[in-house]
């Protein structure tokens, strides 16, 4: 599992894995292990094994080429969760359907869960990630987020994830403050599919996961009341909380199986989830540079960190951040190598493989979705 040396500025990087990366994304074998492999769509067209060529990967960044999603399964998700967007939970008004439509959740999730044995799988994951973002844009960013408040915001948010038990007398009042608005409905909702699909120690490590990510949030907020500039270590210690983990640590969910708590809670599998986290949150700084410098205000993102703790120039500092997130996926390959060694048991190796291609399937996303992202002229 020794990390391959990064690639020279402005050429692709993309690998192949290494030995032990490939048989954790061969999944398990032997006698009994045949349903644990990728799950075939219920009336889908295989989707073809070759690499995608949509958008420009960014250069020198480690990555590997994904399949096309399959259609059928991106269309058919890509409809319930408008669905459930505007009936079930009244996310956004009707200006903002360009943006939600732009997201392309549908092919996200489908890209990132290739074994999910069913749509409605793909849905547990697909409500959970648009709820996070409508909790991330209308809380904290693009549609009248604000860092002043935030804290009493996300706390009562992360009740509908974590119930409040209290007395008689005020449990209506919280229960009814879970419809007062799109952020607080759609965690209930996504939540309660969630729940029904999971089991008690699934839901409880998810619930853990998002305390984290909003543990973070207000981390990225207290800075920016303050104007303060973190040091990139600490930006990194930031994005290790802010970042994608809640979503790769479903996947066992989402295929339809359990990882065991004990086995998930080992420190040398959380070591595996967070570098996957740290890497694949990196690929949206990246992605989304340019989109944050057009936004009001100073955007907090690796590149700009680098640039200004570091002294380096705007180029200098992405080229830098390019270098960061190729070292973190090396970590996070040569960590899950490490653990396929040491638990060669079918439910971690399919735990393993699930995590490595969410984080292929996260990069193939913000590589494709030219409707929200486009690359620097650093080349």
């Amino acid at each position: 599992a020794r990390a391959a040396e990064p690639a020279r500025e402005g050429t692709s990087a993309v690998r192949t894995p290494g030995p032990a990366l490939e048989r954790i994304l061969r999944g398990p074998s032997g006698l009994g292990t045949t349903g644990l492999h990728l799950a075939k769509p219920e009336a889908a067209l295989a989707a073809p094994e070759v690499p995608v060529t949509a958008g420009n990967p960014v250069p020198g960044l480690y990555f590997h080429p994904v399949p096309e999603p399959d259609p059928v399964r991106v269309e058919e998700v890509s409809r319930r969760i408008k669905a459930w967007a505007l009936d079930e939970v009244e996310l956004y008004p009707e200006d903002w359907e360009d943006q939600f439509d732009g997201f392309s959740v549908g092919r996200y999730m489908v890209a990132c869960h290739p074994d999910a044995p069913t749509v409605e799988h793909l849905m547990i994951a697909t409500r959970l990630m648009v709820a996070e973002n409508a909790v991330d844009d209308v809380y904290c960013e693009d549609h009248g987020g604000s860092p002043v408040g935030l804290g009493g915001r996300l706390l009562l948010a992360h009740t509908a994830l974590d119930p409040v038990h209290t007395t008689a007398e005020y449990q209506p009042q919280w229960a009814e403050s879970l419809g007062s608005d799109a952020p607080r409905r759609s965690y209930r909702s996504a939540m309660e599919y969630f729940v029904q699909a999971s089991t008690p120690s699934q839901a409880d490590r998810f619930r853990h996961d998002m305390a984290r990510l909003h543990l973070g949030y207000l981390a990225e907020a207290a800075w920016a009341e303050t104007d303060y500039v973190p040091e990139v270590w600490e930006y990194l210690a930031m994005r290790q909380f802010n970042n994608f983990r809640p979503c790769p640590t479903i996947t066992d969910t989402v295929g339809g199986y359990e990882l065991p708590a004990d086995l998930h809670a080992h420190p040398s599998v959380q070591r595996v989830i967070a570098l996957a986290g740290n890497a694949t949150t990196i690929v949206n700084d990246l992605y989304s540079y340019t989109k944050e410098l057009a936004s009001p205000g100073r955007h907090l993102n690796l590149p700009v960190v680098i640039a200004e703790r570091e002294g380096t120039s705007d180029r200098e500092g992405y080229l830098k951040a390019v270098e960061v997130h190729n070292d973190l996926m090396h970590a996070f390959e040569a960590a899950a190598a490490d653990v396929a060694a040491a638990f060669p048991v079918p439910n971690m190796l399919r735990f393993l493989r699930g995590v490595a291609v969410w984080v292929d399937g996260n990069h193939y996303w913000h590589q494709t979705n030219t409707y929200r992202y486009s690359l620097p002229d650093f080349w």
